[in-house]
């Protein structure tokens, strides 16, 4: 080969190679990294809802389902772009502290109290949520627990701060798992749990457990969607990350919300809460 020759295959070479480089970060930028509570998707919601935006939009969304107290660490980082969870006092805290920007309100459900049919300790006919945890505590009747500082794990322990009882084993016991896990843990241990209602109703035919407490106001369950700071991690995909927010909180998106469940349950899982009805 000639030098000639040599010079522009080499050339050629490296425009390729900048070609390659070029189409390989033009790629990256079409993915989205989205951190979520477990309850999104093992309700299923989430393979309802981002296939659409991903096909209007041309990107990829990585989807990262975790406890919500995982899910605000992630962002916290700048390991995700978007977070979509349900603690409202830990996102209010997350973007206070400059975590996070563009908060915005997206669905709501709520949570249950389920357990046993038999009910050993007789709570389908408390009151309320705290008089039910107190039921639980007295009989000392096995109790479940995320132990996860997800957002149902955080609920669970602003009940139980209310009964005036103190969890403890040996009928308390912290799985560190994620719901549609810990709904498997209950039934087969015959024991009580709190959950949102989405991953119930979407576990029900596996389960052996009912729903025992349900309507008070306490449970009751909102989701918001958060992008992380790009002043605090510049590398993180913002743009994108607004378009999902955009979606999520569009007529369409909503929409999406909106019916999800019902062919399968008869009965919506999450509420759109992002444009008000009149």
């Amino acid at each position: 080969m000639t030098r000639t020759r040599a010079l522009a295959f080499s050339g050629l070479l490296i425009g390729v190679l900048l070609l390659l480089a070029v189409v390989e970060a033009s790629a990256a930028e079409k993915r989205l990294r989205l951190s979520t509570t477990t309850s999104t998707e093992n309700s299923g919601l989430l393979a309802a809802l981002i296939p659409p935006f991903e096909a209007r939009f041309g990107l990829q969304v990585d989807v990262i389902p975790v406890g919500t107290g995982k899910a605000l660490k992630l962002a916290e980082g700048g390991d995700v772009d978007v977070t979509l969870v349900h603690a409202p006092e830990l996102e209010e805290q997350f973007v206070k502290q400059g975590f996070g920007v563009n908060r915005r309100y997206v669905m709501y459900n709520d949570f249950v109290i389920v357990g046993p049919p038999h009910d050993p300790a007789g709570i389908k006919n408390a009151p309320d949520a705290k008089s039910a945890f107190q039921r639980i505590a007295q009989t000392k009747d096995l109790f479940i627990s995320r132990g996860d500082r997800s957002g149902t794990h955080i609920k669970e322990l602003n009940l139980w701060g209310k009964t005036g009882f103190s969890p403890s084993l040996p009928w308390y016991l912290e799985s560190g798992r994620g719901m549609g896990a810990v709904l498997i843990i209950a039934d087969q241990k015959r024991a009580y749990t709190l959950t949102d209602r989405g991953t119930f109703l979407s576990f029900r035919q596996k389960l052996d457990l009912a729903v025992l407490v349900e309507g008070d106001p306490a449970l009751f369950n909102p989701y918001h969607v958060i992008a992380t700071n790009p002043e605090r991690h510049p590398h993180v995909n913002y743009l994108d990350a607004m378009l999902l927010i955009g979606w999520l909180t569009s007529p369409e998106g909503q929409k999406v919300i909106a019916i999800f469940g019902t062919e399968k349950f008869g009965r919506p899982l999450f509420t759109p809460a992002a444009i008000p009805h009149r």
